[in-house]
């Protein structure tokens, strides 16, 4: 069974912590010509997950809920064109 890595209720699988490591450090080294080793992406990643995380996690439970709200108008609608 993979580990999982859990940030504020967001867990991660190993292979999607990995590619966020490797893409901080893509952005360190391409973006402000520094090289930041393995312990600093992940502190950079610990840091982010733990301020934004829960922040973009719940923005993306309001907008699933609006999407949800709206589908439920849709079957309401759905539903009383039946009548006849």
């Amino acid at each position: 069974m993979e580990k999982k890595y859990t940030y504020n209720n967001i867990s991660l699988t190993g292979e999607e912590k990995n590619q966020l490591l490797e893409e901080i450090r893509y952005y360190f080294e391409s973006e402000r010509d520094e090289k930041i080793g393995i312990l600093a992406s992940e502190n950079i990643l610990e840091f982010f997950m733990d301020i934004l995380g829960k922040q973009i996690y719940n923005k993306a439970l309001d907008d699933t809920k609006v999407w949800f709200d709206r589908r439920i108008e849709d079957l309401g609608a759905d539903f009383y064109s039946l009548y006849k």
